[in-house]
């Protein structure tokens, strides 16, 4: 029988942590892709809960003008 994958562990789960503030924007920086877009539950490793108060945080943090909605580009 082959091995069972392991379980991942949220990271806020692990660090005990039950808010996640918007005004932290070199946190939340970390769970935006390239193209400022939101990165999945899949591809964070985060739970359910936290993913939810994260996409909150985001679009609270958006809306304060700490993240861009879009990547910026100049054109030469």
């Amino acid at each position: 029988m082959p091995p069972r994958p392991k379980k991942f562990i949220c990271t806020f789960c692990r660090n005990e942590q039950s808010y996640i503030d918007y005004k932290n924007s070199k946190l939340l920086s970390g769970f935006i892709t390239y193209y400022r877009s939101m990165q999945s539950r899949f591809h964070t490793g985060v739970c359910l809960k936290h993913q939810k108060q994260l996409a909150n945080a985001i679009k609270k943090s958006r809306i304060m003008a700490l993240l861009p909605f879009v990547r910026y580009e100049k054109k030469k």
